[in-house]
């Protein structure tokens, strides 16, 4: 586990975004200008620990502007050969429970990129976990095309059909450009916040 997390460590980002092969070149590109921005900031990355696809573009982009990367990564992938070994830390997990707690416990603020199912469903769990008030940092969608739209309009019809309350839309911020994604991720002065230790 990573030493400091009283506070010593820069700023956070916990980045979740799509591992596969083939996406469209948009969004490895838009992954990379995330990790080079996270860099330029002085933050450090947390990441799912691949150095395949978006995943991979994320954390290379971080490291090419200075950024500490932190890769949280099953075993099982790691034999698989997926694991990113240039990152400052690499975690290995014996589970996929594991991995997300440990992101978690490594984050300051959480950012879902463009991903599938895997994506949305470490999103879900964070996103969840903030609306019922378990944690207080942010949770960020960054979505310049519409990816997330059929997603949260989802959401609007839990409310309508009286599964969900409009707490959950209001723990969200949904953006559509890196600058304004990486605002709402940025530190709060806020005494009240729960401390990242306490995930």
């Amino acid at each position: 586990m990573t030493a400091g997390r009283g506070g010593r460590d820069p700023h956070a980002v916990c980045v979740y975004c799509g591992s596969s092969d083939g996406v469209p070149q948009r969004y490895l590109d838009l992954a990379a200008e995330v990790g080079r921005e996270i860099g330029a900031r002085g933050w450090s990355l947390v990441s799912g620990g691949g150095k395949r696809s978006m995943m991979g573009a994320v954390a290379l982009g971080a490291r090419e502007a200075g950024a500490r990367t932190v890769g949280v990564i099953p075993r099982s992938m790691v034999e698989r050969e997926w694991a990113d070994h240039d990152s400052d830390e690499l975690l290995v997990t014996e589970t996929m429970r594991e991995r997300k707690a440990l992101m978690e416990a490594h984050a300051d603020a959480f950012l879902a990129l463009p991903g599938g199912i895997g994506t949305c469903e470490e999103l879900f769990e964070v996103w969840s976990a903030g609306a019922l008030d378990l944690h207080a940092k942010p949770v960020v969608i960054l979505d310049p095309d519409g990816h997330w739209t059929g997603l949260l309009q989802w959401v609007e019809g839990l409310m309508a059909a009286g599964f969900a309350s409009r707490a959950p839309l209001e723990r969200i911020t949904v953006v559509r450009d890196v600058a304004g994604a990486l605002q709402a991720c940025a530190p709060r002065v806020d005494a009240t916040a729960v401390p990242r230790s306490g995930t």
